[in-house]
């Protein structure tokens, strides 16, 4: 294939505001999913693979500005500008707890073993919700030093990872203890933290600058400086020897994890993008822009070295076929909303 050739993306349609957030489940037995949150305040659950659309997650009253999926993709949680974050049954659309808060919720997290869900906002407070008892009083973490941007758990769930609005670095906290034991130093706000799939690494963006911070050690792996000023960066999965990024100039970049080479720049959006992320199987990757569409980029085909890496982590494609349960299971009305029962 010739490398030059223009990249086509599937461009998904459906929100009305800008995208502000992705979030790509793992590879489960139905396939894998992404669910997109949107400042017009109705998350949406689609076909990971194909980026066709499978539901609405209709309930909030403010921009929506955080979605996640379970590892199990089972449920969905969301945190909005109504005060609120919410937890959903993502085979059927309906709200199945809402965790009020007082002020703007602007992250929130699944743990890996789905009993729990952090929040983090304007409150400048970790909250961790228990899910087999939604009704008990979250836990509360020591307060933030400034209002919570991005929140990420590691470490089988006995670290969580935050980012302030406000102010530079990445803290990393005990459970255990609720303290900070690590700052990652940075110059500028982080706006994106991604825990890499093989826990190896934390992927951030600050400023025009993409960092590599080793996730065990905390050591600072790659730095990188991009053209403009970036938003969010994602690691591909597999090889981990790509990485792809989105900013303010509206293109949607891969590097090369250890040059920083340019490999590709992508063109399509109309407006800053504000997110990407790799699928879990590493095929393709998502982007999410002001101009309110989502584009689902194919990689290209990888080399030798590749395919034999990616076998030997035993990643499999995953059949379109796959989704067909979940896709059953959602109330569609007839003017293609989802349906609270």
């Amino acid at each position: 294939m010739d490398k030059k050739k223009v990249a086509v993306p599937t461009v998904c349609h459906g929100h009305s505001r800008p995208v502000v957030d992705l979030f790509y489940s793992p590879v489960t037995p139905d396939g894998y999913f992404l669910i997109s949150a949107s400042k017009d305040s109705n998350p949406m659950l689609r076909n990971g693979e194909t980026g066709d659309w499978i539901g609405t997650f209709q309930g909030h009253k403010g921009a929506v500005w955080s979605a996640c999926l379970d590892t199990n993709a089972l449920r969905a949680a969301s945190g909005s500008a109504d005060f609120s974050a919410k937890i959903w049954d993502a085979l059927t659309g309906d709200v199945l707890h809402s965790f009020e808060h007082k002020h703007i919720v602007r992250a929130c997290a699944f743990s890996e073993d789905t009993h729990m869900l952090l929040t983090g906002g304007f409150e400048k407070i970790l909250r961790i919700y228990d899910l087999n008892r939604p009704d008990a009083t979250p836990r509360e973490i020591d307060k933030s030093p400034g209002s919570v941007r991005t929140v990420t758990w590691l470490h089988s769930d006995q670290t969580i990872l935050s980012s302030c609005a406000d102010l530079g670095g990445v803290r990393l906290w005990d459970v255990r203890s609720g303290k900070i034991v690590q700052t990652l130093e940075t110059k500028s706000p982080v706006t994106s933290a991604e825990v890499s799939q093989d826990g190896r690494f934390i992927t951030t963006t600050d400023g025009s600058s993409v960092k590599f911070w080793d996730a065990n050690h905390f050591g600072l792996v790659k730095s990188y400086n991009m053209p403009c000023a970036v938003e969010s960066a994602s690691l591909e999965p597999n090889c981990g020897n790509k990485f792809v990024t989105g900013g303010e100039d509206m293109w949607v970049r891969v590097f090369d994890f250890f040059t920083g080479e340019e490999l590709a720049c992508n063109k399509g959006h109309h407006g800053p993008v504000h997110c990407v992320r790799f699928t879990p199987v590493g095929e393709s990757y998502a982007s999410g822009s002001e101009d309110g569409t989502i584009r689902i980029w194919q990689l290209g085909p990888a080399n030798s070295d590749e395919q034999e890496a990616a076998s030997a982590n035993g990643k499999a494609k995953v059949g379109v076929n796959d989704v067909a349960r979940k896709i059953e299971g959602f109330h569609i009305s007839k003017d293609g909303q989802v349906e609270g029962t």
